[in-house]
């Protein structure tokens, strides 16, 4: 990874991603994968990300990911750090707490911020980042823009780079911009703050050439989207997929708590918990196994792994002094993280029963499944339920099952080998290097070219099924 200009000329694309490492972070993850393995299909990257992130989540690890040959360009963003925007933050404080004059002080910080920060705070990383990236342009030649959000605001920067180069722009949608506006604790929710998105998500997807997803069902909404600000891009989804590098081949791992305990059934959780991934029906379950069988339920250990919200910590506490035991950790190294699933006797798959959520799919699915550990999935119909209804080694409930959930759960906590399958299932067509030969096709589309990459080309039905328009407008967010 580094600053200089290469002297051969290549195709190249510029990634805007204000996430990058050495931040942390699923999302993270997402962008570092596709920068590693483009060059194998035929196109260098650059980099523009910010020099100063106000991020949560660090992870140095990360870093090993990003070939040297990366050129990378930072551009300072003038946003507070993370800790003052934390200390503020809703998600920090939970609706349990009590109310006071500090919290009516910080709710009126956020207020302001929201309402004249639009679309997020990070578009204060917009003029250095757009000065930046132009430079970098005139530089060095590139062939195409591929922006990643959120933060919604890098789209505005891609925007404008495209709109000053000609070059096409690729949008990819971690999240949808309708439904991070709906659960993102911190999002302003006003009628004014949501014509405003809605103007500018019309200027970037006017401007775009290209739309990815990480879900069919997303790309189907977006879709209509489009049609709707009456731009011409082409909606695709990629999924997020797993690295085969990343998954361990020994047999057994280190557990949370330091030493492997036969005795207890460990139900391991990686990643946020918020109100799009509640753990509630898994504490609630656990609730009425302490009710019904104690002594059952002194053998289940939940390890929760990754950030959490002031609610959801409230909700975890509903089992202290209980007879399970629960080990929560705060963002652990991607490495560690995957040794820590590896641990677990069954890994759990959280989704909330709300609008829209049958669009998302959850990061980690995909480790779930390349590790072929029993997966506990809690999820309402949709995207996800789809992807593991073949999976031999899931168990699929809806939220509201609280009683099936729980039976499951002490079924698999009185007898070892519950859930456990010798039966093989392909995961390799959800492999990252396999996906990410993807976007590099798609880069050839929107230049114009033929692909000629390391990978045997395939027809762009078997890359890029068509979605029709049948969602509501504005990614899903009422107007």
């Amino acid at each position: 990874m580094n600053s200089s200009l290469p002297q051969q000329r290549t195709r190249r694309a510029l990634i805007v991603a204000y996430v990058f490492p050495p931040s942390g972070g699923a999302g993270v993850q997402r962008v570092a994968k596709f920068v590693k393995y483009l060059p194998e299909f035929g196109w260098d990257c650059s980099v523009l990300t910010v020099s100063n992130p106000s991020v949560p989540l660090r992870d140095d690890t990360l870093l090993s990911e990003i070939p040297e040959s990366t050129v990378v360009r930072k551009a300072k963003t003038l946003e507070p750090g993370y800790s003052f925007k934390n200390s503020i933050s809703a998600a920090a404080e939970g609706s349990t707490r009590p109310r006071g004059i500090k919290h009516s002080i910080k709710s009126a910080i956020r207020a302001v911020g929201n309402a004249v920060l639009q679309p997020d705070a990070q578009v204060l990383w917009y003029p250095q980042a757009v000065r930046e990236g132009k430079r970098l342009l005139r530089e060095l030649h590139h062939d195409v823009i591929f922006v990643t959000a959120p933060p919604f605001s890098s789209f505005l920067v891609g925007a404008e780079l495209s709109r000053a180069t000609g070059l096409p722009l690729v949008l990819d949608y971690r999240d949808e911009w309708g439904i991070s506006n709906r659960y993102q604790e911190n999002r302003q929710k006003s009628a004014i703050s949501q014509r405003i998105q809605q103007r500018q998500q019309r200027h970037v997807l006017h401007q775009a050439k290209a739309i990815v997803t990480t879900t069919r069902r997303s790309a189907t909404a977006l879709r209509k989207v489009v049609k709707a600000s009456k731009s011409t891009a082409s909606v695709y989804h990629i999924y997020n997929g797993f690295d085969g590098i990343d998954i361990p081949t020994v047999e057994h791992s280190v557990s949370p708590t330091g030493c492997n305990d036969s005795r207890r059934y460990r139900l391991v959780y990686v990643g946020t918990l918020w109100n799009l991934t509640s753990i509630e029906p898994i504490v609630e379950a656990i609730q009425q196994i302490c009710r019904q069988a104690p002594e059952v339920a002194a053998r289940i250990e939940l390890v929760l792994v990754g950030r959490r919200t002031g609610d959801q910590d409230a909700v975890i506490n509903r089992l202290d002094n209980l007879p399970c035991r629960v080990v929560r950790q705060n963002y652990v190294e991607h490495s560690r993280a995957i040794e820590i699933m590896q641990s677990a006797d069954s890994l759990c798959l959280l989704l909330s029963n709300v609008p829209e959520a049958e669009r998302v799919m959850p990061a980690k699915t995909f480790e779930y499944l390349a590790l072929q550990k029993p997966i506990l999935a809690v999820a309402p119909r949709g995207e996800v339920t789809d992807l593991l209804a073949e999976c031999p080694y899931a168990a699929i409930f809806s939220p509201s099952d609280i009683e099936s959930i729980a039976e499951h759960i002490a079924l698999a906590a009185s007898h070892p080998d519950f859930g456990q399958t010798r039966t093989t299932w392909n995961v390799n067509q959800y492999e990252r290097r396999e996906l990410k030969s993807q976007l590099g096709n798609l880069f050839n589309e929107v230049c114009g070219w033929r692909t000629e990459t390391a990978a045997t080309p395939k027809a762009k039905s078997e890359y890029y099924e068509p979605v029709s328009a049948c969602a509501p407008d504005w990614g899903g967010l009422d107007p």
